[in-house]
């Protein structure tokens, strides 16, 4: 099975890419390992320029490199560009790696209530506004997905809300990051409702109270915390 599949609305293109990265990032082509393109081409059963071109786009992600003499190679993992969203989404795609949910987890720790603490100085009404509306969201969402997609909306309304557009950009990691987070402990655990955790963070940036925003928030990332450990011990 090579995974590619005509007709699909991804595009052949958007395929080949995920495929290749995906035998990267799980190992079956080992980092420093030479890519043999002509093979490739034969087993995905595409055109040698569409592999070509996929390569270019998995080199500007850090992922292989093509020398002289030496070929188109898997680069060491230091080299990868981990923050990039699509490498990010590729790591959440089929089973997620305990130590990369920590990593997550370990980020949101040091820039989230930081976030929160920043945005109860700077926050203005449009985005009280949205907070307000991903808290709406969250509390009428029907089924799992809805409630990601309250809790993605309610985490870039926050860092939006600071006014940093530089933190307003971790937004690539926390979206991906927290999709993958959310469909693995809303599939094994049913959540508990998160609205009042997720209130209290807004009750506090909307009070202008900086570190009641912190506090607001170390204790609702402690919450998801003790969901993942739970999730992590049931499988």
């Amino acid at each position: 099975m090579t995974g590619i599949q005509r007709g699909m609305s991804r595009g052949l293109h958007g395929q080949i890419v995920e495929v290749m990265a995906q035998r990267i990032l799980s190992g079956q082509i080992p980092q420093g390992a030479t890519i043999n393109v002509v093979e490739l081409q034969a087993d995905l059963g595409v055109s040698l320029t569409a592999v070509r071109e996929a390569l270019k786009v998995l080199t500007a992600k850090g992922l292989v490199d093509a020398r002289q003499k030496r070929g188109t190679f898997v680069r060491p993992r230091s080299d990868w560009n981990l923050l990039d969203a699509d490498m990010i989404r590729w790591h959440f795609d089929d089973d997620v790696r305990p130590e990369l949910l920590e990593e997550l987890h370990e980020v949101r720790g040091i820039v989230e209530p930081a976030a929160a603490r920043l945005a109860a100085v700077r926050a203005e009404e449009v985005h009280l506004q949205a907070l307000d509306t991903a808290l709406a969201a969250m509390s009428s969402a029907k089924n799992d997905l809805a409630a990601a997609e309250a809790d993605l909306a309610f985490h870039k309304a926050l860092l939006a809300a600071t006014g940093n557009e530089l933190l307003t950009k971790m937004e690539v990691i926390m979206e991906t990051g927290l999709a993958g987070r959310d469909r693995l402990v809303h599939r094994v655990k049913p959540s508990d409702d998160p609205v009042p955790s997720h209130q209290r963070v807004v009750d506090a940036v909307r009070a202008h109270d900086p570190e009641g925003a912190e506090l607001a928030m170390r204790e609702l990332l402690a919450k998801a915390a003790e969901d993942l450990s739970d999730v992590r011990g049931r499988k």
